[in-house]
């Protein structure tokens, strides 16, 4: 396989790296007169369909039935498990914390890598990070002053389904690594993204949204944020993503959990009026950081060693 260009790989960083990080204020607009799962279904559905017409007109070859079973569990993984979860949580959770709580993604991967034995045990900083970021997520969960005792609940249950997407987001994110998948990565996205959209239509169908649903009281604003998340955050960014774990290591793609929540924050802030607590503030320190020290940890452990030179040949 011909290795990629530089610039297609920074160009790719840069739409995971800054359009994800917007993603979020757009799911919380969206969703704001749109029902959750049947927002983030039609998004994916209308842009995997897209992607897949787009890659069968420029000559990609058609999958068979086992790349479509990669794409069914990897869609359920990253986007029905992953993405859709978060929908739901930013219900209740403001979209910076959202943001906050799935940086923990790397942590996953990491300990599923162990787990699973793809990778070796973790290192002491390793630990240390793991240790970290996990005390960060407590500090989240513990009670706090500045919710109602109305709010806490629900919020609480928003941090915790987060968590449990940044799971199934992470292992998602190994099993594509290594299972059967389209020869095209962008015929492979567009039928991850037709069957993960699928799939949450189908379960916004099962929990009651459509009786929800009114087309008629759909704002500007959510019906533009939709427009956003399905043609830049849907296309341009999960291709992206996807294109860049076939070409590069996971622990370097993995460092858009902690650029994600700083641009998040920055955009709920000035755009969705949320407010940034001390305790917020100390707790996304303590994630971002501690998932820096964990991907920089594997960076390094994975770094081979120096060849020392051959020794001269006498004459």
């Amino acid at each position: 396989m011909k290795p990629p260009k530089k610039s297609a790989i920074i160009a790719a960083f840069a739409a995971i790296y800054l359009i994800w990080g917007s993603t979020y204020l757009g799911i919380l607009f969206a969703i704001e007169s749109i029902p959750p799962m049947l927002m983030s279904g039609s998004r994916y559905l209308l842009a995997g369909v897209i992607m897949y017409g787009l890659a069968r007109m420029q000559g990609a070859p058609r999958s068979g039935w086992g790349d479509w079973r990669t794409a069914a569990i990897i869609g359920a993984a990253l986007l029905l498990g992953g993405n859709g979860g978060v929908t739901i949580a930013e219900q209740w959770v403001p979209s910076g914390l959202a943001a906050v709580v799935v940086a923990t993604v790397p942590i996953y991967m990491v300990l599923l890598g162990w787990l699973m034995k793809t990778a070796p045990r973790p290192t002491s900083a390793v630990w240390l990070g793991l240790a970290g970021g996990f005390a960060g997520v407590a500090l989240l969960l513990a009670p706090n002053a500045d919710v109602t005792t109305q709010q806490y609940p629900q919020l609480r249950l928003g941090m915790l389904v987060l968590l449990c997407s940044a799971f199934l987001w992470s292992a998602g994110s190994i099993y594509s690594r290594r299972a059967q998948n389209a020869p095209s990565p962008f015929l492979a996205a567009g039928q991850q993204m037709i069957c993960g959209g699928g799939l949450m239509l189908l379960a916004g169908l099962l929990t009651g949204e459509l009786p929800r649903f009114d087309i008629h009281r759909v704002t500007w604003l959510s019906f533009g944020a939709w427009v956003y998340l399905v043609l830049i955050g849907a296309i341009v960014g999960f291709t992206a993503y996807i294109w860049l774990l076939r070409h590069c290591d996971p622990a370097k793609v993995a460092t858009y959990a902690y650029v994600n929540p700083i641009v998040a924050v920055m955009l709920g802030a000035g755009f969705a009026g949320e407010t940034l607590t001390l305790r917020t503030v100390l707790a996304a320190t303590l994630i971002i950081g501690s998932v820096a020290l964990v991907i920089t940890a594997e960076q390094w452990k994975r770094k081979p060693a120096p060849v020392a030179a051959p020794a001269p040949v006498a004459d």
